[in-house]
């Protein structure tokens, strides 16, 4: 995992405390946020207010991320990427967009957009980092319904994250909401071919599918995206989506699909 490489990086980097106590306490730390991200949360306070700095903030956004709390997560990345600054570590600009990210994961877009601002200002990111603080960028863009400033933002992280294929379904579906029809088909082919067992994905092949009048091909999108994650809300549209074709999919393992 990214984060879990990058947090080991910035062990040194802890301004308190003997070099080797601070690596221990990291790794202890990490470790923590495997098996029991609860307790590791605990252990990322201490230690942050015994002047963990950087890394304590940042095993705390961890142990928070593991658990789903979004939003305390990302004000820890946050506190980390300021201890960053503070101690003129180069990783501030990761940091802020990790606060971002978990910004956006908390529903939180217009935080997320101040955290990624703050990202891509450092000057520092570059090749996949780069590409990814810019594709969340777009995505608070689009929150904020600022389609043509997160048209922009997405093509430039696809110079960087075209192997990412989030990237590309994003892509799709901001061109189909724009009205750009061939866009969107060009994008959501190089989202398949890159995940296809995602549920999301084909959801958003069937939608673009649809749009064309290829109903053969939006009801065999809908139901792979209704198999594939069928207890999600992308699953429940996708059902929804087929319902008009009289189609009512069943899961893998169910007793109707044995």
């Amino acid at each position: 995992m990214t984060l879990l490489i990058l947090f080991a990086a910035l062990q040194a980097a802890t301004p308190a405390g003997p070099a080797v106590s601070a690596s221990d306490r990291a790794n202890r730390c990490a470790a923590l946020v495997r098996t029991d991200p609860a307790a590791a949360s605990v252990e990322a306070s201490r230690w942050a207010t015994a002047g963990g700095g950087v890394s304590a903030h940042q095993c705390g956004g961890l142990a928070f991320t593991a658990q789903g709390k979004f939003a305390q997560a990302a004000a820890e990345f946050e506190a980390a990427a300021l201890a960053a600054q503070l101690a003129h570590v180069d990783a501030a600009a990761y940091l802020y967009a990790q606060a971002g990210n978990a910004w956006l994961a908390a529903n939180e877009p217009a935080k997320a957009r101040t955290a990624l601002d703050s990202a891509l200002l450092q000057g520092t990111l570059s090749g996949l980092q780069l590409g990814e603080a810019r594709l969340d960028h777009a995505r608070a863009l689009v929150a904020a319904g600022e389609m043509d400033s997160a048209r922009s933002d997405l093509d430039r992280a696809l110079q960087s994250a075209g192997d990412d294929p989030l990237a590309w379904l994003l892509s799709a579906t901001l061109a189909r909401r724009m009205g750009d029809p061939r866009r969107a088909a060009t994008d959501i082919a190089e989202a398949l071919k890159r995940s296809p067992d995602d549920a999301a994905v084909q959801l958003e092949a069937g939608n673009i599918a649809a749009l064309a009048g290829d109903a053969d091909r939006a009801q065999e999108a809908w139901t792979a995206a209704a198999r594939l994650a069928p207890e999600t809300a992308t699953g429940r549209s996708a059902r929804a989506a087929l319902a008009q074709f009289g189609i009512a999919p069943t899961a893998p393992g169910s007793a109707e699909g044995r």
